[in-house]
């Protein structure tokens, strides 16, 4: 089996490439742009994979209020040239999503199903949900994965970095964290999340799938978590997302519920506690690979 991925040097991509079975093509942005549906055609073309996995996106969720034409040149229109291309080469593509897409129903407080009417709050959730839509209508033999708060030793691409780095670097120069805590979601590692994609891509059960580590937190716990594990002090204080004052909204709950993954037998991801006390272990035997602003 041939597989091409998209936004291979990205944190998602980084661990993703290395659990992939048979040839694995990493494509980085120099060759294949989302912004620019042209550079698709000729590489896919050329590759003729069995597999296209798209890890790239436009991921700037606050920039997106200003510039909603980018977010949606990558995170819809590429996305929809994306499939056309998969489709007319008859090859499978397996689209990341987020739970984003959710956050309307204020009132909101038990797991989303992939049943569940979506409802996005901010321009970047819309165009994300766009592009699901997108996949899921043009191209039938495709896999929509919709994960959320994601952090891997590679850094979260463009963007630099991620939650945890951000959070140990923040207090290793002492300086004082406001961290949100009206916010519940589940932070999801990589690494697990990668996995389980893997068993998913072999069931070619196509669909929409929801896959996060277990649980639930807000962003304030997550980071009252990072630092009783790794045993770093920390003056850190919980504030509303009013109070932190990000110019998009994000949803108030975006737990995701794995129903569908659940009905195919898979195993569910290890709680979201247990994936960062491996991810904090993995960062100390390998620091080199990690990626901060």
């Amino acid at each position: 089996m041939r597989t091409a991925v998209l936004g291979a040097n990205g944190q998602l991509g980084r661990d993703l490439c290395p659990r992939l079975p048979g040839e694995v093509i990493p494509l980085g942005r120099p060759r294949v742009d989302l912004a620019d549906a042209a550079t698709l055609k000729p590489a896919l073309e050329e590759l003729r994979p069995d597999v296209v996995v798209n890890c790239a996106a436009y991921n700037f969720v606050d920039r997106a209020e200003t510039e909603p034409d980018a977010a949606m040149a990558v995170n819809a229109w590429g996305v929809r040239a994306l499939a056309q291309l998969c489709r007319d080469l008859g090859c499978t593509l397996v689209h990341f999503s987020t739970d984003y897409v959710f956050g309307l129903d204020e009132t909101r407080r038990t797991p989303w199903t992939e049943t569940d009417a979506p409802g996005p709050v901010s321009v970047y959730g819309l165009s994300k949900l766009a592009g699901e839509y997108l996949t899921r209508a043009i191209c039938p033999r495709s896999f929509v994965v919709r994960s959320c708060g994601l952090y891997g030793l590679w850094g979260s691409g463009g963007k630099g970095g991620n939650f945890v780095e951000t959070m140990l670097r923040v207090a290793g120069q002492g300086k004082p964290l406001r961290v949100v805590a009206d916010q519940t979601c589940t932070p999801t590692y990589t690494a697990d999340l990668a996995e389980a994609t893997v068993a998913l891509l072999n069931t070619g059960r196509y669909g929409l799938y929801h896959l996060t580590n277990g649980g639930a937190c807000s962003w304030y716990e997550f980071a009252r978590a990072i630092f009783e594990t790794t045993g770093i002090p920390a003056d850190i204080t919980p504030i509303t997302s009013a109070e932190y004052g990000a110019p998009a909204r994000r949803p108030a709950y975006s737990v995701l519920a794995s129903a569908a993954v659940s009905a195919l037998g898979l195993k569910p991801l290890r709680p979201w506690q247990a994936a960062l006390a491996a991810y904090l272990d993995e960062r100390q035997r390998h620091p080199a690979r990690i990626a901060t602003t």
